[in-house]
């Protein structure tokens, strides 16, 4: 690992030193929500697979429906019959901050709070199929919101645990590491000096020594 190019002084060392202890901590708090992240993300995954496989089948059986509405109805009827709907839904977006992710939340608001508004026809002319085929989408349409924010908020998770993840690494393979080098190597040379430092003194001293011993002779 090589060794950031600094003065080796005292200075500098304590700068070092302060660094890594961040750098450190800093390390641990990321680690600590990558683990987080990556246990709701998982959550996440397995609520979205089962909603998948909830939605899907509705919709199939929601078109199955609709398949023979269309067999028993002719399509002049059908198209009259869905030509105004008397429901309305406006869909607001939250977002709820999940360890620095923004994860969406809709909610939908409906015109009126009739359950049968979702019926814009007469039961005269028209089959139960088709009744049950709008029945059947209406009632999944809170699971098919659910799932949109499932997925989205998988994305969003999955994208932010890559750039931790990244964060990571590098604080764990690259600048802590360097850090340390560096603080050993600083260490190294101050020793290094103090101990030449010494060995200067130590000569100075024998000849101040021998100087003195000759001047009293």
């Amino acid at each position: 690992m090589a060794v950031l190019n600094v003065n080796p002084t005292r200075m500098e060392l304590t700068n070092l030193k302060r660094k890594l202890v961040t750098a450190l901590r800093g390390h641990k708090l990321l680690k600590d929500k990558r683990d987080e992240l990556m246990r709701q993300f998982l959550e996440l995954v397995r609520e979205n697979k089962a909603l998948r496989i909830e939605v899907e089948n509705a919709i199939k059986q929601a078109n199955n429906n609709m398949a023979l509405a269309r067999s028993v109805m002719q399509n002049e009827v059908l198209d009259v019959a869905l030509m105004m709907p008397k429901q309305q839904m406006q869909l607001e977006i939250e977002k709820k901050n999940v360890m620095s992710v923004l994860i969406p939340k809709y909610k939908a608001k409906f015109k009126t709070s009739d359950k049968n508004d979702i019926y814009s026809y007469g039961y005269a002319f028209t089959s139960s199929d088709l009744d049950d085929s709008i029945k059947a989408l209406s009632d999944i349409l809170p699971k098919m919101l659910r799932l949109a924010e499932v997925e989205k908020s998988c994305q969003l998770m999955a994208a932010e645990i890559e750039k931790t993840r990244r964060r990571v690494n590098a604080l764990e393979h690259i600048m802590i590491p360097q850090y340390q080098e560096t603080i050993k190597y600083i260490t190294m040379k101050l020793d290094e000096n103090e101990r030449s430092n010494t060995t200067r003194l130590m000569k100075v001293k024998d000849m101040m020594l021998a100087e003195a011993l000759q001047g009293s002779r």
